[in-house]
């Protein structure tokens, strides 16, 4: 991890997020073309930060198929409230979606897991390769 990214480590959301997955890497893609001011960092649950996190939170380090978004020192989002907050960061129209915390949780997350349990479905597994800008956005690379 580069010097810059370790001194605004705590100003930072981290994106962990299945590394594997074609509509993951699809949706972390569309992401970094939005983040216009910085927020956000990104890990795959397969990556060693990855696992970290997931050990630290007494979560399951062989199942990947939730997105997860943290802020440094505070708890975690997944899920739907995850791609909620995401989208109410990036500003904008897309802070139009957080009108999406009106629906109930256990709704917005079945939908939610509908899409997960399909995504390798949903998209061709292809490799991302970010340039190098977007490769100081993630860890473990």
């Amino acid at each position: 991890m580069n010097t810059d990214m370790q001194q605004n480590w705590d100003k930072k959301y981290l994106v962990f997020f299945d590394g594997e997955c074609g509509v993951c890497n699809f949706w972390v893609q569309w992401i970094l073309e939005r983040d216009k001011k910085d927020q956000f960092l990104f890990a795959s649950l397969q990556s060693k930060a990855g696992q970290n996190f997931l050990t630290k939170n007494g979560l399951n380090t062989t199942q990947f198929n939730t997105l997860y978004l943290l802020k440094p020192n505070q708890e975690y989002l997944i899920k739907s409230r995850a791609v909620l907050k995401i989208a109410s960061l990036l500003g904008g129209v897309y802070s139009l979606l957080s009108f999406g915390n009106i629906v109930p949780r256990f709704v917005s997350d079945y939908l939610y897991d509908k899409v997960s349990e399909n995504r390798m479905k949903l998209s061709a597994q292809k490799c991302f390769l970010p340039d190098a800008h977007q490769k100081k956005k993630f860890i473990d690379l």
